[in-house]
C-alpha cells in the first residue's frame, strides 16, 4: 500500500499551496498590467516604495528596498540598474558610506508610479473584493504576522 508523506488529505487544505496560487493568480493579473510599461513586478514595488520614503522622509539606501519589501539583494540591485537605465531612477554612492547606494525617482519614475498604483491598486481592489472586508482584516493581520516572524 502507497502511504504518501503529505499532511493534508488534499492539496487545497494546505495553507502554502493555498497561498501559492492565489499568489501565481494575483501576480499574473499584475505582470498583465505592468508588461505594457516595461516595468516588472519587483521594479514596480521598488519604485512605488521610493514615492512612499519620500513622502514620508526616509534616507532611501538599497538596503532599506532591500529590508522594506523582502526582495533578495540580487533582485533589488538587477531591478535598479534596469530603472536607473530606464531614467526612472536615481542611484548614488553615499559620501559618509561608499558601500551604501542613495536612491530617489526621477520626475518621469515619479510620472510613472503616479500612473501604476491606481491600475494596481485597481487590481488589489477587484481580486481580494472577492473577501468580506472583515475577513479581508484578518488576512491583513495574518500576512503581517507571517512577515513580521520571517
Amino acid at each position: 500500500m502507497f502511504d504518501p508523506p503529505f499532511g493534508f488529505d488534499r492539496p487545497e487544505d494546505s495553507p502554502g499551496f493555498s497561498l501559492w496560487q492565489a499568489t501565481i493568480i494575483w501576480q499574473r493579473l499584475i505582470k498583465k498590467a505592468l508588461d505594457p510599461y516595461n516595468i516588472s513586478h519587483s521594479q514596480f514595488v521598488i519604485m512605488a516604495l521610493l514615492l512612499w520614503f519620500k513622502a514620508h522622509n526616509y534616507d532611501t539606501t538599497q538596503t532599506l528596498i532591500i529590508n522594506w519589501s523582502k526582495l533578495d539583494k540580487m533582485t533589488v540591485s538587477k531591478s535598479l540598474k534596469k530603472l536607473v537605465a530606464q531614467g526612472l531612477v536615481h542611484r548614488f554612492e553615499l559620501k559618509t558610506d561608499t558601500r551604501a547606494k542613495s536612491v530617489f525617482l526621477t520626475d518621469k519614475g515619479k510620472d510613472l508610479v503616479y500612473q501604476l498604483v491606481p491600475i494596481v491598486e485597481k487590481i488589489d481592489a477587484e481580486f481580494f473584493g472577492k473577501v468580506l472586508e472583515r475577513d479581508k482584516q484578518l488576512l491583513i493581520q495574518i500576512l503581517k504576522k507571517l512577515v513580521a516572524d520571517s
